[in-house]
């Protein structure tokens, strides 16, 4: 494997002269340019990005930490994130925590050990100082911006609102809620969105609360359990792998979808269109979500100026079949 001395030895110049060269730091003639990048294709000659890290104080390198891999909303968010990544020469690092604070932690120390620019965070479980304490460039990502870092969220409380009543304009008084982990904030906007809209509806008293976890077989169980004694006309899933829980429960009790159960979920998954009958949901724009949140980072990283910190991204009601006006009336 060819080293520096060895380009620096092709080439015909100071080994000082080549790392100017690789680095892009300080001054060096065109033609003297030409001859070192001329030996380093010859050589094949490939940097330690090690030493490189080192020197430069940058290692081109993120961390992304998901909170579980396995629901089907966070790999369109990573991939959003790596193709805007990719586009500055940023490596991505993926971590997945399983919302175990304590994985968190590990995985942060591996990063910040890593030398890693920033990190993205889609989580809750760490307080706001151990945040603080990392001291490079963070985002926060699909969580809450009750913090001093840039953060990017869809409108979770009007989403849940507008599923909520969109089951009240489709016939059903009995609307049930499948909520998510209490201490992840998006769930609890859903949450609360679904609270208030059945209370200016005069339904909260018909309210009933499933917990699922956003977990499509908890959630599936949950379903099957509740609807043994509970009445229920219409279910507003807290995201879309709850919302096929409750569809495969309603059905494997043997009651139709849209007709005597309608279900809807949250967050426009493919998998909502592959389900049958087809799933509404409320749909989060999550490519977006994922690019903005990945420039933002570049922007914290390259010290340029952020001109809005928070974004609150809108969410569009799509309905299908789960909640078919024709199937209701």
């Amino acid at each position: 494997m060819a080293t520096i001395r060895d380009v620096a030895k092709l080439a015909g110049v100071s080994v000082a002269t080549v790392s100017r060269v690789l680095n892009q730091n300080g001054y060096v003639n065109e033609e003297t340019e030409k001859r070192v990048r001329k030996a380093i294709e010859k050589l094949n000659y490939k940097p330690n990005e090690v030493a490189r890290t080192l020197f430069k104080k940058t290692s081109k390198t993120i961390g992304l930490i998901v909170p579980d891999i396995s629901n089907p909303f966070f790999p369109e968010l990573v991939r959003a994130v790596e193709d805007v990544m990719n586009i500055y020469d940023y490596t991505v690092i993926l971590c997945n925590s399983d919302e175990k604070s304590e994985k968190e932690k590990q995985y942060m120390d591996v990063l910040k050990q890593k030398c890693v620019d920033g990190m993205i965070l889609t989580t809750n479980q760490l307080a706001i100082e151990e945040v603080m304490e990392l001291d490079i460039p963070i985002v926060v990502l699909d969580r809450s911006s009750d913090h001093p870092f840039p953060s990017v969220i869809a409108d979770n409380y009007h989403g849940a609102r507008l599923a909520t009543r969109h089951l009240y304009d489709i016939g059903c008084r009995k609307i049930a809620h499948i909520q998510g982990p209490a201490h992840v904030v998006n769930a609890m906007q859903r949450f609360y969105g679904y609270r208030d809209e059945m209370k200016s509806l005069g339904l909260w008293e018909e309210a009933l609360i499933i917990q699922g976890n956003y977990q499509l077989r908890q959630a599936k169980e949950a379903v099957l359990q509740a609807l043994q004694t509970n009445l229920v006309d219409g279910i507003f899933a807290g995201n879309d792998a709850m919302a096929v829980g409750a569809l495969k429960a309603v059905q494997q009790l043997g009651l139709r979808v849209p007709e005597d159960v309608a279900i809807i979920g949250y967050d426009g998954i493919p998998l909502t269109e592959m389900t049958t009958p087809e799933l509404s949901t409320i749909s989060q724009p999550i490519y977006e979500m994922g690019a903005i949140a990945a420039r933002l980072l570049v922007k914290k990283i390259e010290g340029q100026f952020i001109e809005q910190l928070h974004y609150v991204l809108p969410v569009t009601l799509i309905e299908r079949e789960s909640t078919s006006r024709r199937g209701k009336l």
